[in-house]
C-alpha cells in the first residue's frame, strides 16, 4: 500500500480513503451492525446486516455450506470475505482465520471482522480505530459486532435478542437487526440491508445449498422490508412444496402447503394462479373454477395467458374445459 503523511478523511463517491501517518487505505465504507449465527440443530449458518450505506449486502456478507460465514465491516476488506471462506475450507479454525486476516493487513486498525465455522467456533475483531460506538459480543455459535453507531446499545440488544427469539435462524437473526435499530442503529441513519443463509453442510449443489439470500439495497426502513421479503420467501417455500407434493402425488399435502402460503399472502395472484393450474392437471377442475375466477377478475392478463399453456403442455385440458376457465370470471 502507498505511504502518505497526511491526517484527514475523503469521501469520494463510493469509496472512502482513509489517510493517516503511515498508511493509505482505499476501501468500502460499509458502517454497519451486523450479527454471524449457526442453528445448532439444523447446522444451518448465517449473516445479516445493516447499514446507512448502498447495497450494505454485496461487500459485508459472505458464506459458503458446509464451511461457514464470514461478515467484514467498518473500512471493509472486501478480500476477507473469499479468503476467509477459503482458510476455513482448508481446516484452520474461526479465530486462526481472524487472527492471520488481520494480522496481514496494514488496514486493521480500521477493520471489523467475525467469522463463524461450520461448528459453530465463532471469532471477532473490532479494530482500534473503528469509529465510536463500536464493538462485538461473542456468543455461543453467534457473534455480534457495530461501528459507528449512535451509542454502545447496540450489540448488547443484539446479543440479548438473539439468544431470546425462539424460531428458525433467519428470523433470529432479523430480530437482533431489529434490537439494534430500537436503541439507536447507525448514527447516520438506515439505507440498506441484507440476510444470507446455507446449509450447514454442502450438497455440491450451490442452487440448493444457499437457503436464503435477501437484499434491500436502498430503503428508508430497509429491516422492515427484508423482514417483509423474508416472509415472502417463506410463502414460497410452501409454494415449492406443494408443487412437488403434486410431483409425488400426494394431493392432500399439497393442498395444505397452497393454503399456507396463501394465508401467508392471500392478495397474490401469481400464487393462486398457479395453484388453479395444479388443480386442473390433477383432474380438480371444479375447485380450480373458484381461484380462476378470483384472478381473472383482478387481472384478465391471467387470463390472456392461459390459452398459452395447453400447447406447451402446462396445462391439461379439452377444449370445453379451458372455455370454462376463460369463461368463469362471467360466472
Amino acid at each position: 500500500m502507498k505511504k502518505f503523511s497526511l491526517i484527514f478523511i475523503l469521501l469520494l463517491g463510493t469509496t472512502t480513503m482513509v489517510y493517516s501517518q503511515t498508511t493509505f487505505y482505499s476501501n468500502p465504507f460499509a458502517h454497519t451492525f451486523s450479527i454471524v449465527a449457526r442453528d445448532s440443530v439444523t447446522g444451518e449458518m448465517g449473516v445479516a446486516v445493516q447499514s446507512h450505506w448502498f447495497s450494505v449486502g454485496s461487500i459485508v456478507t459472505w458464506g459458503e455450506a458446509g464451511v461457514g460465514v464470514v461478515a467484514t465491516q467498518s473500512f471493509v476488506n472486501p478480500s476477507f470475505g473469499p479468503r476467509g471462506l477459503e482458510m476455513l475450507k482448508s481446516g484452520m479454525t474461526a479465530q486462526e482465520v481472524v487472527d492471520s486476516l488481520i494480522a496481514t493487513d496494514e488496514g486493521r486498525d480500521v477493520r471489523q471482522l467475525a467469522i463463524l465455522d461450520v461448528n459453530g467456533n465463532v471469532a471477532a475483531y473490532t479494530g482500534k480505530n473503528c469509529i465510536p460506538a463500536a464493538g462485538h459480543i461473542v456468543g455461543d455459535n453467534y457473534s455480534v459486532q457495530a461501528n459507528l453507531m449512535l451509542n454502545d446499545k447496540v450489540w448488547p440488544a443484539m446479543s440479548e435478542a438473539f439468544e431470546n427469539t425462539e424460531g428458525p435462524l433467519a428470523e433470529r437473526m432479523i430480530a437482533a437487526l431489529e434490537a439494534a435499530q430500537s436503541v439507536g442503529g447507525d448514527i447516520r441513519g438506515k439505507q440498506s440491508a441484507a440476510i444470507l443463509v446455507v446449509k450447514g453442510k454442502s450438497t455440491g449443489k450451490v442452487w440448493e445449498d444457499r437457503l436464503i439470500d435477501l437484499r434491500v439495497e436502498d430503503s428508508p426502513e430497509p429491516i422492515k422490508e427484508l423482514k417483509r421479503l423474508l416472509k415472502v420467501h417463506r410463502a414460497y417455500d410452501h409454494m415449492n412444496a406443494g408443487d412437488l407434493a403434486v410431483e409425488h402425488g400426494d394431493m392432500d399435502l399439497a393442498m395444505q402447503e397452497y393454503s399456507a402460503a396463501e394465508e401467508m399472502f392471500p392478495d397474490n395472484e401469481e400464487m393462486k394462479y398457479w395453484h388453479a393450474v395444479t388443480l386442473v392437471n390433477n383432474g380438480r377442475l371444479e375447485d380450480a373454477l373458484p381461484l380462476f375466477k378470483e384472478v381473472f377478475t383482478k387481472n384478465e392478463n391471467w387470463k390472456i395467458l392461459t390459452p398459452r399453456l395447453v400447447p406447451v403442455g402446462l396445462l391439461n385440458v379439452t377444449d370445453e374445459e379451458l372455455n370454462r376457465i376463460l369463461f368463469s370470471a362471467e360466472n
